[in-house]
């Protein structure tokens, strides 16, 4: 969901491991010449969709990084394949009441850009948990933690599944202090 943390915890992590951080809106922006929000005005829903399709194709095939998708992305069955199968996926779950206390000033979302934010993010929440829970290999609380122990969480599930070495993850004493 859009406010959950994808792009911080992301960045966190991907440092943590030593792997490179991808932002799938940061490389779309960058292969449109525009921000996201200026190219979803201009061109519309579907056609933004088009692109974060053809840009998660190709990012799924990358080995070595972290990546975050935009909240939309788990929408088209291509991506949710993509991910599913070629990624390992955290869902990082906030309710859209601990969503909208996060976004309550942000105007740089599109799909908020609405008179009623919190019933917004509520229908988002409503059609994409299911889409989040099926593409997802795991599911992280993300409502209330803090950053570093959100990394800390999704640490922990990748070394129970035999992702990362123990080495990797570091006991809650010694986990260091992320900025957020």
């Amino acid at each position: 969901m859009p406010g959950c943390g994808k792009s911080t915890v992301g960045r966190h992590l991907a440092r943590h491991l030593g792997l490179r951080y991808v932002d799938s809106d940061h490389e779309i922006e960058r292969r449109l010449g525009m921000p996201v929000r200026e190219y979803f005005a201009s061109h519309g829903e579907p056609a933004f969709r088009d692109a974060e399709a053809e840009a998660i194709d190709e990012l799924t095939l990358a080995s070595g990084c972290v990546l975050a998708t935009g909240g939309g992305a788990v929408l088209r069955p291509s991506n949710r394949d993509a991910l599913h199968g070629r990624t390992q996926v955290f869902y990082l779950r906030s309710t859209p009441e601990d969503l909208h206390r996060r976004l309550r000033h942000d105007t740089q979302r599109p799909l908020l850009q609405v008179a009623d934010p919190l019933r917004r993010l509520r229908d988002l929440y409503r059609e994409r948990d299911p889409l989040y829970r099926k593409t997802a290999h795991f599911v992280v609380e993300a409502a209330r933690p803090s950053v570093n122990a959100l990394v800390g969480m999704v640490l922990m599930q990748l070394e129970l599944a035999g992702l990362v070495s123990p080495e990797q993850v570091p006991s809650p004493v010694d986990q260091p202090r992320l900025p957020r």
